[in-house]
């Protein structure tokens, strides 16, 4: 409660949105649209080898194994043993090209932002851990930050700005389990 009115501050009304809040909501929603556009390019370069990282030869549609190529002989560190074993197997490659396509659309769209984080942060986590040390720093890379953005665009439900997270949260199910916004 406040001392001068009594009401709680849940009660109270709502002040109107300053320029920097504003500014942040856009920059936050710019961030993860940015985000979600990295995802799906990786799904869609590896699907169709578009020839910025994945060849054309190598391409999912092609017959190319989209993690054969990278956990077979780029990795390095303790978890190197780990990733060579699941190197082009069929169960690996679907797990990872619906994961990259399903983050990447729900970031962009803006709903089931919560569920991209989550799934989006663990992906890049074992990205991370599939080169350890890191090549430019003993420890941190662009890994780790992009899944600390992915943690802060689902705590502030940046979904609602730019895209249909407003209208997701609505639906009963998404009512039900805020975990889905």
């Amino acid at each position: 409660m406040t001392a001068t009115t009594g009401t709680t501050a849940r009660t109270a009304p709502a002040a109107a949105e300053t320029t920097r809040e504003r500014a942040v909501r856009f920059l936050l929603a710019g961030m993860r649209l940015a985000l979600g556009w990295v995802f799906l390019w990786a799904f869609l370069d590896k699907l169709f080898g578009l020839g910025l990282a994945t060849e054309g030869k190598n391409a999912w549609i092609n017959g190319g194994s989209p993690t054969k190529g990278f956990l077979a002989f780029g990795v390095a560190g303790p978890f190197e043993g780990f990733y060579y074993g699941i190197a082009g197997a069929a169960w690996a490659d679907w797990l990872f090209m619906i994961g990259l396509a399903a983050i990447g659309t729900a970031l962009l769209l803006g709903i089931g932002v919560r569920v991209a984080a989550v799934a989006g942060g663990l992906l890049l986590v074992m990205m991370w851990t599939a080169v350890l040390p890191p090549e430019n720093n003993p420890f941190m890379d662009d890994h780790l930050i992009y899944a600390a953005v992915l943690a802060v665009l689902a705590l502030v439900n940046a979904g609602d700005t730019w895209g249909l997270g407003r209208t997701w949260a609505r639906l009963p199910i998404v009512e039900r389990s805020a975990w889905l916004r």
